[in-house]
C-alpha cells in the first residue's frame, strides 16, 4: 500500500520544463516563426493568460488531432502535444520568445540604426528646403 501511495501527491519542479531534442527542435521552429512575423508581444499574452488552462489546451490538442495532422505532420503534433502537457511548458516557451526576441532586437539594432540615420538609402541630404536647396 505505501508503495502505490509514493508518488500519489507528486508534484514537479517550479521552473520552466525541460524538452527532450525532438520537444526543443519543434518548439524552436515555432518560436522562431513567432518572432520572424514580430508576433511575440501577442504570442507572450496569450501565453501568459492562458497559462492555468495549459492542461485543457494540450487536452483540446489531443481532441483536435484528426484535423490538425491534415495539415500538420502527425509526429510533430504529438510531439508538441506531449510536451505542452507537462508543467512548465508555457514558461520554457515564453522564455525561449523573450531570448529570440531580445537577439533580433540586438541583431537589427545595428541594421536599424543605420538605416534610419538615412531613410532614402543614398547621399540626398535628410532635409530639404521648399526652394530644394
Amino acid at each position: 500500500m505505501r508503495s502505490a501511495l509514493r508518488h500519489a501527491f507528486h508534484v514537479q519542479p517550479p521552473g520552466p520544463a525541460t524538452p527532450s531534442p525532438e520537444e526543443a527542435a519543434v518548439v524552436e521552429r515555432i518560436v522562431q516563426e513567432i518572432v520572424r512575423r514580430r508576433m511575440s508581444g501577442a504570442a507572450l499574452v496569450f501565453l501568459e493568460s492562458s497559462r492555468p488552462l495549459s492542461g485543457v489546451g494540450a487536452a483540446a490538442m489531443h481532441f483536435l488531432q484528426p484535423f490538425a495532422t491534415a495539415v500538420i505532420k502527425p509526429e510533430l503534433w504529438s510531439l508538441l502535444t506531449r510536451f505542452l502537457e507537462r508543467a512548465g511548458s508555457v514558461e520554457y516557451l515564453c522564455l525561449r520568445i523573450e531570448d529570440l526576441e531580445r537577439q533580433a532586437n540586438k541583431d537589427g539594432s545595428a541594421s536599424v540604426s543605420a538605416s534610419s540615420a538615412n531613410p532614402a538609402g543614398d547621399d540626398r541630404p535628410e532635409h530639404r528646403s521648399p526652394d530644394g536647396g
